[in-house]
């Protein structure tokens, strides 16, 4: 599974993209800036998304995402109240957060991903 992650803290960035990359899934990023993650959108099968970075508010990438049925979870020091009622359904990891929180995002994300079409 190829994982985007939006965070704008380098330390924080650095430990998701270990995770992700540990458990076996290729990371695309870290982006500290929404603006910058929209070039992968195309090329990704799920995402982290922290509320609060660089260049505002993630939530316009998240809409983005789901135009384009790609799951994503947010994981976010902001309190779950400020993600709008329309994102109610994603997942949602507070910082700090224990890497099983992530492991287990990303194991109900392999779990309900839909594979890809084999052409014959």
């Amino acid at each position: 599974m190829r994982v985007l992650v939006l965070e704008d803290d380098p330390l924080v960035a650095l430990e998701l993209e270990l995770i992700v990359a540990g458990e076996g899934h290729d990371v695309a990023g870290p982006y500290a800036r929404a603006r910058d993650a929209v070039a992968d959108l195309d090329a990704v099968d799920f995402a982290l998304l922290d509320v609060e970075v660089r260049d505002g508010v993630s939530f316009g990438l998240a809409r983005a995402l789901a135009d384009s049925g790609v799951p994503f979870a947010f994981v976010s020091g902001s309190r779950r109240a400020s993600v709008p009622e329309s994102f109610a359904k994603a997942p949602f990891v507070r910082k700090p957060f224990p890497e099983a929180a992530i492991v287990a995002v990303l194991k109900d994300a392999e779990r309900s991903r839909v594979p890809a079409k084999v052409a014959v």
